[in-house]
């Protein structure tokens, strides 16, 4: 194994969405993962666009956000090292959801959608330990959510 893809297995271990993968499913989505580097104002994906590719946080922080109509940029997230975003296109073929820009300058690990489809179907297992996490990482996500409105709605804000 290349010391590249090394590094990578490393960084990907300890990403809760590969939480319990055996090394050889680790080793197989480090090999199908590639690198960027953004700068700090970058723009990585924009609300609506089609979006193909999950993306692991190694270095520095993105900004998960959406403009709202007669009130500017309302920031979703502040995601830093360690974070994905970018899955539910691996999931669906809707556009995204939120824009993610640069919010300090930082280093991701990409994994397209069809590497991933490419991955689940030639290894069964691999799919179904990567999918329950994802499925994991959603229900938490709208767990998330739903505190959030709770709150808006109680508070009045809503």
């Amino acid at each position: 194994m290349s010391l590249v893809s090394q590094e990578r297995l490393e960084q990907l271990s300890k990403i809760s969405l590969f939480h319990g993968l055996t090394p050889d499913a680790l080793a197989l989505i480090a090999e199908a993962t590639s690198e960027e580097r953004h700068g700090l104002g970058t723009k990585i994906f924009q609300h609506g666009e089609a979006g193909d590719k999950l993306y692991v946080l190694v270095e520095g922080k993105v900004r998960i956000s959406r403009e709202v109509p007669g009130m500017g940029e309302e920031a979703l997230a502040v995601l830093g090292p360690g974070n994905v975003f970018g899955e539910m296109s691996l999931l669906d073929e809707s556009p995204r959801s939120a824009d993610a820009v640069v919010h300090e300058r930082c280093r991701l690990l990409v994994l397209s959608k069809d590497a991933f489809d490419d991955l689940l179907f030639l290894h069964k297992d691999l799919a179904y330990e990567v999918l329950w996490n994802i499925v994991r990482m959603l229900t938490g996500r709208l767990r998330e959510t739903n505190e959030k409105l709770t709150f808006l709605s109680v508070s009045g804000k809503f």
